[in-house]
């Protein structure tokens, strides 16, 4: 996340944070949580290079519970996978809650 590493002498004031933007899309009763700027149910974000999937969630107040479907840039992410997979530039992290019915 940081341009520069905090062990090299540089205080966190002087270090420089380096964004990128993804695009996060939330579902159903996850549309609650993106951001006012939203276009239906997605918004293009800036965050920290290096974000990953669990971060990136958090960041938006996405209760972990509610993510039942997480996929990235169409590819499904498991749960144990998500605080491990770092974002790119450009990515899209498409999320659903659990459905019920039959």
């Amino acid at each position: 996340w940081l341009d520069g590493a905090a062990g090299q002498g540089a205080s966190v004031s002087e270090t420089v944070w380096r964004a990128m933007r993804v695009t996060l899309k939330l579902f159903a009763s996850l549309g609650q949580y993106l951001p006012t700027h939203a276009d239906r149910n997605e918004a293009t974000v800036e965050v920290p290079e290096g974000i990953t999937i669990r971060e990136l969630l958090d960041l938006h107040s996405v209760p972990r519970e509610a993510c039942h479907l997480v996929l990235l840039n169409g590819l499904f992410q498991p749960p144990a996978c998500r605080a491990e997979v770092k974002l790119k530039q450009g990515d899209a992290v498409a999320v659903w809650p659990p459905v019920a019915g039959g």
